[in-house]
């Protein structure tokens, strides 16, 4: 079934140097943005993460230091890969856990400002789960019938995910063909900060979602103990999570709550 779109969406997947949002880097990268009449633009290409990619990783995609050496780094392309997403929604299989985080990361350690507030984010994955219960590699072999050859390179995977979308399409007739409501079904909560660490409860407030302040919201924590600000300001979080804390902050600041 072809997709339904108000305005192109960028299927993506990521290989990197491990699985912590915060701290590792990415080595490959695959795109096809699917514009509202259909057309395909695919675009794959490896990373130098500046960075040893230890060898758990390699193990799992297969790309070594060798093969990156004389690849640019994130910072050098993240002008040209900010001008081909702009003005998208975005898809990928677990996506909104890990792959959104680390590409939100590298964006902010590369200084360039991208708005995702406004995109929706279609997670297969949690589609999936909710319909099936399954990996990637059982999803694309369940909905395409075909074996995912090549699993775990960027590209393969980037493709398997948007096949997998437009099979759920073709299968469920109770799922709407509409990006909007797909980055709805397929969300787990709305967290803010993408990381998870700050997510919105069921009246819109911002709270905590770890931690001893778990559910707590954020300001109220900062106003009565402000050295938990500054502990996660001086932690190990995402750069996005920092940034996230730091506004709500200075909105609280500038508009203290009577």
């Amino acid at each position: 079934m072809k997709l339904n779109l108000k305005r192109p969406i960028v299927f993506f997947d990521l290989e990197t140097t491990g699985v912590d949002t915060s701290k590792d880097r990415i080595v490959e990268i695959s795109l096809i943005k699917v514009m509202p009449d259909g057309e395909e633009i695919t675009k794959t290409r490896r990373l130098n993460p500046g960075m040893h990619i230890p060898e758990e990783a390699t193990a799992v995609h297969g790309i070594t230091d060798d093969d990156v050496k004389e690849c640019p780094t994130f910072a050098q392309v993240a002008k040209s890969l900010e001008q081909f997403i702009r003005g998208c929604d975005f898809g990928g299989f677990n996506s909104n856990r890990f792959d959104l985080p680390v590409l939100v990361e590298e964006f902010m350690r590369a200084g360039i400002d991208v708005d995702f507030k406004r995109r929706r984010f279609v997670d297969v994955q949690n589609i999936f789960h909710k319909k099936e219960q399954r990996t990637l590699v059982a999803a694309y072999r369940f909905y395409c019938g075909k074996e995912l050859e090549d699993a775990h390179s960027a590209e393969a995977d980037t493709a398997a995910t948007y096949e997998v979308l437009k099979a759920q399409l073709d299968r469920y007739d109770d799922l709407p063909n509409d990006v909007d409501a797909l980055a709805e079904y397929s969300s787990r909560g709305e967290s803010v900060d993408y990381a998870g660490r700050i997510v919105y409860d069921d009246k819109g407030v911002e709270v905590f979602g770890f931690g001893k302040h778990k559910g707590r919201p954020v300001c109220e924590v900062f106003e009565a103990e402000p050295s938990y600000y500054a502990w996660m300001m001086n932690g190990d979080f995402p750069l996005y999570t920092k940034k996230v804390i730091t506004e709500l902050r200075f909105r609280e600041k500038n508009n203290p709550r009577k």
